[in-house]
C-alpha cells in the first residue's frame, strides 16, 4: 500500500472512530473535513495557558471548525490573527483586535467575521508569524499529522517559509481530540511535524525528529494549483 492509501485508511479510521463515540461536532459529515470536535474549547483553554502562546504576538490558525475557539482566543488576548482563507482561493486574511475596538472576538473568529473585521494581505504585507496552529484529522505520537488531502497547510507553511516569515524555530501546533491522536503516521518530505498535540485533556510534548519543509516543493505543484492559489501563483513569478 503507498503512503497516499495508508494515508486515507487512517483519516476512514478516525473518521470512522469519532463518529461511533459521538464526539462529532456540526459541520457533519465529518468524513471529508477536518473534524470538528466535542470539547475544542477545552483544547483551546490549554493551548492558552502555553507560553509559546503566551509570548506569540500573530498567530496562524487554520480556518477549520474546531480551531474557532483558537482563533478566538487569539483575538481576545489582543493578539493578531493571520487566517488563510478556505482553500487560499483568496490569500489570507489579517484581522487585528488593536485596530477594530469592540471586536465581537466570537463572530471576528469565524469566517465571515474574519472577513468583516480582518483585510486581505498579500505576499509584501503578510507578517512575520511568531505561533502556527493547525487542524488534523490524524496526528501520530511524533508528530506526524494528517490533513483531510489537500495539502494545504503545507501550502500555507511553505509560502510563509519561501518568504522568511517563518524559520525552523516556528513552534506548530494542533488542537485534536484525544481519539485523533494514533500511534504512527507514514511521512513525506513536504509533510508538516508539529511540535505540541494539544487535546482537551492533555498537553503531548514532541522531541521533533525530522525537519520542517524548506519551503514549496516545486516540482509538486501543478498548473491546475497555481491556477486556483493566486498567491501561489504569484510567489512563482517572482522566484
Amino acid at each position: 500500500m503507498g503512503l497516499s492509501a495508508t494515508k486515507q485508511e487512517i483519516r476512514k479510521h478516525v473518521w470512522s472512530l469519532m463518529e461511533k463515540a459521538s464526539v462529532a461536532r456540526f459541520p457533519k459529515p465529518i468524513f471529508g473535513r477536518i473534524p470538528n470536535f466535542e470539547s475544542a474549547e477545552e483544547a483551546a483553554a490549554k493551548l492558552r495557558e502555553l507560553t509559546i502562546f503566551s509570548d506569540a504576538r500573530v498567530v496562524k490558525v487554520s480556518p477549520d471548525a474546531p480551531q474557532r475557539p483558537v482563533r478566538e482566543i487569539v483575538l481576545r488576548q489582543g493578539k493578531r490573527l493571520l487566517v488563510p482563507t478556505p482553500r487560499l482561493r483568496k490569500g489570507f486574511l489579517l484581522v487585528d483586535p488593536v485596530n477594530n475596538p469592540g471586536i465581537d472576538a466570537s463572530f471576528a473568529a469565524t469566517i465571515r467575521g474574519a472577513w468583516e473585521y480582518g483585510r486581505p494581505v498579500g505576499l509584501g504585507a503578510l507578517p512575520r508569524v511568531d505561533l502556527i496552529v493547525t487542524g488534523s484529522v490524524a496526528v501520530s505520537e511524533s508528530g506526524v499529522r494528517v490533513g483531510k488531502g489537500g495539502g494545504y497547510s503545507e501550502i500555507e507553511y511553505g509560502i510563509l517559509r519561501e518568504l522568511r516569515l517563518v524559520d525552523q524555530s516556528a513552534q506548530i501546533v494542533t488542537t485534536v481530540h484525544d481519539l485523533q491522536v494514533v500511534e504512527e503516521v507514514p511521512a513525506e518530505e513536504h509533510d508538516l511535524t508539529v511540535d505540541k498535540i494539544v487535546t482537551p485533556t492533555r498537553i503531548i510534548n514532541i522531541r521533533r525528529k525530522r525537519p520542517e519543509p524548506k519551503g514549496i516543493y516545486w516540482d509538486e505543484v501543478t498548473d491546475q494549483m497555481l491556477e486556483e492559489i493566486p498567491l501561489l501563483k504569484e510567489l512563482a513569478k517572482a522566484r
